[in-house]
């Protein structure tokens, strides 16, 4: 399984609107902060990126007891996190062995970042031991095997061998949180709608989506000039595109 290296598409990574847009109040952290009535609530966003979630969530949650944390193996993503988050903690280090204590964290937040791990039973590993008792995990995906005709996929056929590499089924997740003795609930979200190239090729060209940098330049360059060409010679063409996203919880007893 090839690595995104994240130093090369930091500078430009919240230039895709759609990161800033779908994020809105975590609704989950609220009502489990509401069940445990804890003077203190540690909740860690596991490979936070550039900070976009604590961006949007600490100034929602500024009366309760919450202390953020953030975690990420690049430290290039970091420091765009550090630019926009003041004084949060923010630690690099990698999931397959994070720098915690044992049953730390009273929720563990972890958004599309699932498939970039190399050793992902040993990451299920580490966010059960700092799981506190009553912890919860939530994860927040694509769920790709069910949108391999995604916009990405049909310009960049290289793109889905690459991800089938990357990414765990959904049942393969859900089966490895029960095996580790959490409550889990997955539900999957599926939509397929004709969407216009033009609004996409932006997306294409900034490059920011991971496994656009994991095919080769020359294979990327062929393929972005057959998006381009066609939107060209038909700015109104529109192509199916499909889109499933995983939602997971799990709890630790």
């Amino acid at each position: 399984m090839k690595e995104t290296d994240f130093s090369t598409i930091a500078d430009h990574y919240d230039n895709n609107h759609y990161r800033v847009k779908e994020l809105e109040k975590d609704t989950t952290l609220k009502a489990h902060i509401t069940k445990q009535k804890k003077e203190k609530y540690e909740v860690l966003d596991l490979s936070c990126g550039t900070g976009l979630y604590h961006a949007k969530q600490v100034p929602l949650f500024h009366d309760s007891r919450v202390r953020w944390t953030g975690l990420d193996a690049s430290e290039a993503m970091l420091e765009k996190a550090k630019e926009k988050l003041g004084s949060i903690q923010l630690v690099h280090g990698c999931a397959e062995s994070m720098p915690f204590e044992s049953d730390k964290f009273d929720y563990i937040v972890n958004n599309y970042s699932f498939h970039h791990y190399q050793d992902k039973e040993r990451a299920l590993d580490e966010i059960t031991r700092i799981l506190t008792t009553n912890g919860l995990h939530k994860m927040h995906n694509m769920a790709i095997h069910a949108m391999p005709k995604g916009w990405v996929y049909h310009y960049f056929p290289q793109a889905y061998v690459e991800d089938v590499q990357r990414f765990w089924h959904h049942d393969e997740i859900y089966e490895a949180l029960k095996k580790r003795g959490l409550e889990v609930q997955l539900h999957v979200d599926y939509r397929r709608q004709e969407v216009t190239v033009s609004d996409y090729l932006p997306h294409a060209e900034n490059r920011d989506i991971s496994v656009l940098t994991l095919i080769s330049d020359d294979v990327y360059e062929k393929w972005l000039n057959k998006m381009k060409q066609e939107v060209k010679e038909d700015p109104l063409l529109t192509i199916p595109h499909e889109f499933a996203e995983l939602f997971l919880t799990a709890k630790r007893r």
